[in-house]
């Protein structure tokens, strides 16, 4: 998504990039442990929903092979164009507003993506749709309001300080439609839309080197908002950007919830 369509980070600035990366980090192993443990194999057809970076796109492909299909979906596809070759499919897609990029999908998979978009209730009914009977669906998304702290230990003034700032982005993610408090309804929404065997579980990643680097991109990507919101002040996010520089803040982040279950 890109800032014009109300989305508040722009996959076209420089910290999107360093923000896909940190996540990649954080993140890849608890996705690609629940896709195996899915089944994935050789010839699978797979849906990726608002893929933003490459790396769960080139892990699948190599997972389903030459015999398999990846299909790529966002609304900005600017960062896969490493990755634009068999068996990868890229298309500009609306998850959304769109019908899907197709039906018959052994596993369609979603991470980081719905609590963005305004009609996640469309979203999942095209996701769900697009799988073929017994396809697995797989969607991890945070859960802001579930922990909304960057600094959980906040003893000190360098911890107030980064914890006012992630709630100036809560209200900025929230204005503009972000539901915080999705990701723990997933389970339910899951067995509601009819799926079977859902099962869910929650990753919390604590103190790494990855947790700062998100945290320096978020806030040098949102800084002009945070300015025009009159939510922080050019000193303030000048000190916070020093504090987590040191290295010495133990940051954290949302808490990612993923959920599957199998379509009948």
């Amino acid at each position: 998504m890109t800032a014009s369509d109300g989305y508040l980070l722009d996959n076209r600035q420089r910290e999107a990039g360093e923000r896909f990366d940190a996540f990649a980090t954080l993140f890849d192993p608890t996705t690609f442990r629940h896709i195996e443990a899915l089944g994935i194999e050789p010839g699978w057809r797979c849906w990726e929903v608002g893929a933003g970076g490459t790396s769960v796109v080139s892990w699948l492909a190599r997972q389903v092979g030459p015999d398999g299909a990846v299909v790529a979906t966002d609304i900005d596809t600017s960062r896969l164009a490493p990755v634009d070759h068999s068996p990868v499919e890229i298309r500009t897609h609306d998850v959304g507003a769109e019908e899907p990029p197709g039906e018959g999908f052994d596993l369609v998979h979603a991470r980081l993506v719905l609590v963005h978009v305004p009609d996640r209730a469309s979203a999942l009914s095209s996701m769900i749709k697009a799988l073929k009977p017994g396809g697995r669906l797989l969607i991890e998304d945070a859960d802001p309001a579930l922990q909304p702290l960057t600094c959980p230990d906040e003893h000190g003034p360098e911890q107030r300080l980064a914890n006012r700032l992630r709630q100036g982005f809560r209200s900025l993610l929230a204005e503009r439609g972000a539901d915080l408090s999705y990701g723990r309804r997933l389970p339910r929404l899951l067995r509601e839309a009819g799926l079977h065997e859902v099962e869910a579980d929650g990753f919390f990643p604590m103190t790494s080197p990855a947790c700062t680097a998100l945290e320096a991109a978020t806030v040098r990507q949102i800084r002009g908002r945070l300015l025009d919101a009159g939510l922080a002040t050019d000193e303030e996010i000048d000190q916070h950007l020093a504090n987590v520089e040191t290295g010495a803040m133990d940051l954290t982040t949302a808490p990612m919830i993923s959920a599957w279950g199998r379509k009948a």
